[in-house]
């Protein structure tokens, strides 16, 4: 597979994980803006964990699958961006639209990191395991959370945009690895 096929399958799945989030925000309006930063690297970390789980069982007690957990990963993802650089609020204090233009930027942002990465890397997530996705993504989680609990500095490491930002594209190869096309 060439690289302009990786981006039109992560466009897609990026489109996909938008429409959910757009309805989401249509039923819930940006109630997640009164969420801490840590309670999404929570939120994240249960819905990597699930992943694992589900990867290990293969039983789903709750009727949805590894591949939903993935799509809920990324959109939790581009909340913790927005969280990280709005800080989080006491009332929603920002509209549905505004909320969209912002995922929107930090789409755009992760598929232009992906791009970077996927030179540098030559495609090498297509020959890992999915379940691979899911161990670097509860990796990074511990590693925001360790730089959440020093204040969010880091001495010689990422920070921690770029960990959320890595979440991201790992759940978009997982997504686009167990696509039913």
């Amino acid at each position: 597979m060439d690289k302009i096929d990786t981006e039109s399958q992560f466009g897609k799945v990026m489109g996909e994980c938008r429409h959910l989030f757009e309805m989401k925000l249509h039923d819930y309006s940006p109630s997640w803006r009164l969420m801490r930063p840590s309670t999404v690297t929570d939120q994240l970390f249960i819905k990597a964990k699930r992943i694992r789980t589900l990867g290990v069982t293969g039983t789903s007690l709750v009727g949805e699958g590894i591949r939903p957990e993935f799509i809920a990963l990324i959109n939790y993802g581009i909340i913790a961006l927005i969280q990280l650089e709005k800080g989080y609020a006491d009332t929603v204090d920002m509209t549905s639209e505004e909320a969209l233009q912002l995922y929107d930027i930090y789409a755009q942002q992760a598929l232009e990191l992906m791009k970077k990465k996927n030179h540098d890397y030559g495609e090498a997530w297509r020959d890992m395991r999915v379940s691979s996705y899911t161990d670097f993504i509860l990796t990074k989680i511990e590693r925001v959370k360790e730089l959440e609990n020093n204040g969010g500095k880091a001495l010689v490491s990422e920070g921690i945009a770029s960990n959320y930002m890595d979440i991201i594209n790992y759940a978009v190869f997982g997504a686009i690895r167990l696509a039913k096309d």
